[in-house]
């Protein structure tokens, strides 16, 4: 059965920091990603960062680029966000995701391509 837990959101003030974890079981990897989204209220939800597990390759949203960094634990398989910088606009609900094995320099940045999901874990940034 695989499960996909989030942890470490909380409420920051701009300019500020957090570091979200997924911790990912029942999947053995080999060159699948997992991905980070969000969504909040009334919006569709965002893609916001992926790595292929095999190589650590990433990719990420323009909003994020440069502020957020996504990384991985092979021993321990989680998945970390680091979100640097934040924003009011980063509120949202974020959910870690993961893809199934593809070609090592595909990314995939919608939501219908992620098989597996967390329960989400809620950011709040004010101002």
């Amino acid at each position: 059965q695989v499960q996909l837990v989030e942890s470490g959101g909380g409420s920051v003030q701009a300019g500020g920091s957090l570091r979200l974890s997924c911790v990912i079981s029942g999947i053995t990897f080999t060159n699948d990603g997992v991905g980070w989204f969000r969504q909040a209220p009334g919006r569709e939800r965002e893609f916001v960062a992926t790595i292929r597990w095999s190589t650590g390759y990433t990719y990420y949203a323009d909003s994020v680029k440069g502020r957020f960094t996504i990384s991985r634990d092979n021993a321990e398989n989680t998945v970390y966000l680091q979100m640097n910088s934040l924003k009011p606009e980063d509120t949202a609900v974020y959910y870690c995701a993961a893809d199934r094995p593809r070609n090592i320099y595909y990314f995939a940045i919608l939501a219908d391509e992620y098989d597996y999901w967390g329960q989400g874990t809620q950011v709040t940034v004010s101002s």
